[in-house]
């Protein structure tokens, strides 16, 4: 692969490529170390190996497919609409990820395509020039759409090499991250700009993909809003809820939390029960983001001195709850079960510096959702909400130490039952008014391809 540059509009930076390309070599082994190190609590993730390198497809090979990489569980669920679009034209998918919980997400959402063939699921490689090169030589696409960040450069500038248009989808970037890609100059501008089209979620992150220089930017809206509900994951929940608001109880689902999130969390719940504010204290739903915490979120349970159950150790109807502060919701893919249970959603991910997790489909679901100050990676979403009356942002300073402002925003809309009410149906008509996402990106993508 050439590692030259010209004078054309996105082309590759030939001396910074150069010691990217080198930085791969020398940290893969570093990479394997990292894969053999979380197989301690999964061992699938030394499965697929050399895909990772670009090698070890089975056979038979599906090419001059419509490529949609989807790097974890956020993107591959908001690629589902896409796919599905897709799908009902009669293409065939080549479905790419780089975590290995994106990839059980997809394989659960598209069993029985993969099984029928419609969809192929394997690992990008990592973005090494000869893995990269021996990918695309091996699936030869027609058609690539990164969902939502991604911008791996090996990948982008080769396959503007190639001529195979890849365009940037549902694409956000927030101001950190533009400052960031502006800090290597003109080869981090290049990067975006090698990109056929992006395809961005509101006019906060077009603007921002303009500043790098990028000229075809187009506002579509934000896929997630057309995502479905898995009907039997709702039914199951209300049947949960139905349960919990037997004993005279309502739900809080603190979803998606990351790593120190449930310390602040768990001290503010502590302190909600120690209130006795509540003729029957509420019941809170803990999720944390990754599985691989799950046994460490127990842990700190335990020590918080709380009394909790595992998901995995409830059963179907929770006639159980009498007695529990909390449920750890250690489970995969029941996320819309957890928020169709609830009356209110904590949004992890906001608490602290992370940006945020999605809060489209908890309001999708009706349950209005309580947010942190850090909302960065869903900045239009959370403002529209919050205008709409579907969430509110925790006022005051969350301390580690001292949660007090958590705690008093739990309280407060836990005992105001009519505005939860309220609040539950603003949610559900932010998540309609934004639909039609699919439809723009489809259409544009048409367009620019004179399909």
């Amino acid at each position: 692969m050439s590692l030259t540059t010209s004078s054309e509009y996105g082309a590759r930076p030939r001396i910074w490529f150069a010691v990217y390309q080198l930085l791969w070599h020398l940290l893969l082994p570093l990479a394997f170390v990292r894969l053999a190190w979380r197989a301690r609590h999964a061992f699938s993730y030394l499965h697929h190996i050399p895909e990772r390198l670009g090698f070890g497809y089975s056979k038979p090979i599906t090419q001059k497919s419509i490529w949609i990489h989807a790097v974890s569980v956020g993107e591959t669920r908001a690629a589902q609409p896409l796919i599905d679009a897709y799908l009902a034209r009669g293409k065939s998918i080549l479905l790419t990820h780089m975590t290995l919980n994106g990839r059980r997400t997809g394989k659960l959402l598209f069993a029985k395509e993969i099984a029928s063939g419609q969809i192929r699921q394997v690992y990008l490689p990592y973005d090494i020039c000869w893995a990269v090169e021996h990918f695309l030589k091996t699936f030869k696409p027609k058609l690539g759409l990164f969902m939502e960040t991604e911008a791996w450069p090996t990948v982008v500038f080769r396959c503007k090499e190639i001529g195979l248009p890849l365009f940037l989808v549902n694409a956000r970037l927030s101001e950190r991250s533009a400052r960031r890609v502006n800090r290597f100059g003109k080869a981090g501008r290049a990067l975006f700009q090698a990109f056929a089209g992006i395809l961005a979620q509101t006019e906060f992150d077009a603007q921002r993909y303009r500043s790098l220089g990028v000229r075809d930017v187009q506002i579509v809206g934000n896929l997630k809003f057309d995502v479905p509900l898995d009907s039997g994951l709702v039914e199951q929940g209300k049947v949960w809820q139905q349960g919990i608001h037997a004993g005279n109880r309502l739900m809080v689902c603190a979803a998606s939390t990351r790593d120190g999130e449930e310390a602040i969390i768990l001290k503010a719940w502590n302190d909600l029960l120690l209130s006795n504010a509540f003729p029957t204290t509420p019941l809170l739903c803990l999720v944390p983001r990754h599985p691989e915490r799950f046994t460490e979120v127990a842990d700190q349970i335990n020590s918080a001195g709380l009394k909790f159950r595992k998901r995995s150790e409830w059963p179907d109807i929770p006639s159980e709850c009498d007695g529990l502060d909390i449920v750890l919701g250690d489970s995969m893919g029941e996320m819309q079960m957890y928020y169709s249970a609830s009356d209110l959603v904590l949004m992890g991910g906001s608490l602290l510096p992370f940006g945020g997790q999605n809060l489209i489909e908890a309001c999708a679901a009706g349950c209005p959702v309580l947010l942190g100050e850090h909302t960065y990676n869903f900045q239009q979403a959370a403002l529209d909400a919050i205008d709409i009356g579907a969430a509110k942002r925790i006022m005051g300073e969350l301390l580690l130490t001292e949660p007090i402002a958590l705690m008093e925003s739990l309280k407060e809309l836990l005992l105001n039952t009519a505005e939860l009410k309220k609040m539950s149906e603003a949610a559900k008509t932010y998540s309609v008014k934004h639909q039609g996402a699919t439809n723009r990106i489809v259409a544009a993508l048409d367009e620019k391809l004179n399909y």
